[in-house]
């Protein structure tokens, strides 16, 4: 599979130009458009379906903030479906306490102040991922790789603070 950042010749990044990137995805549908090559050979159409269809899965990743993070993850290996991510104990014990607390919640007061303490988490760990991506293109390939690793780790740490703000939902919905 094509890389999506080749595909639009530009240079892997966290941070994308939307704009220029909206302007590349409109030019490449015009220019993949299939009804254009209707009488052209099967082949052919075959090619152009391909990379219509390139082009709008590239564009759909890369619009989108958490896709694209995702997805340059993915391209390092560093996200894996299925995987186990080793989180640090410390933030494990903090989520623990948060889920403990969540589960003997009997009021909304309660349940407001843990979702306070997670909104906190996720800023925290929002901030510390903009301050690692911002300036991640002028790095040279050995910081990136470290860099992306640290990456990663935010991103486990917020998927997995995801499920704590869905059972908040869930428990919301009690009272």
């Amino acid at each position: 599979m094509i890389n999506f950042f080749d595909f639009y010749n530009l240079p892997e990044s966290f941070e994308v130009d939307q704009a220029a990137l909206k302007q590349l995805f409109y030019r490449y549908s015009k220019e993949y458009h299939p009804d254009f090559y209707a009488t052209d050979t099967e082949e052919k159409q075959a090619e152009i379906l391909e990379l219509s269809t390139i082009n709008n899965k590239a564009y759909h990743t890369l619009a989108n903030p958490a896709k694209r993070l995702a997805y340059i993850l993915q391209q390092h290996d560093l996200l894996q479906e299925g995987a186990k991510p080793q989180l640090p104990g410390d933030f494990l014990m903090e989520m623990m306490d948060l889920n403990e607390r969540l589960m003997e919640a009997d009021d909304a007061q309660q349940l407001a102040g843990i979702s306070a303490e997670v909104l906190e988490v996720e800023n925290d760990l929002q901030g510390q991922l903009s301050a690692l991506t911002h300036d991640y293109q002028t790095l040279d390939d050995k910081a990136k790789e470290s860099r992306l690793n640290q990456i990663a780790d935010i991103y486990y740490r917020q998927k997995y603070l995801l499920r704590i703000r869905e059972s908040l939902n869930t428990f919301a919905s009690r009272f």
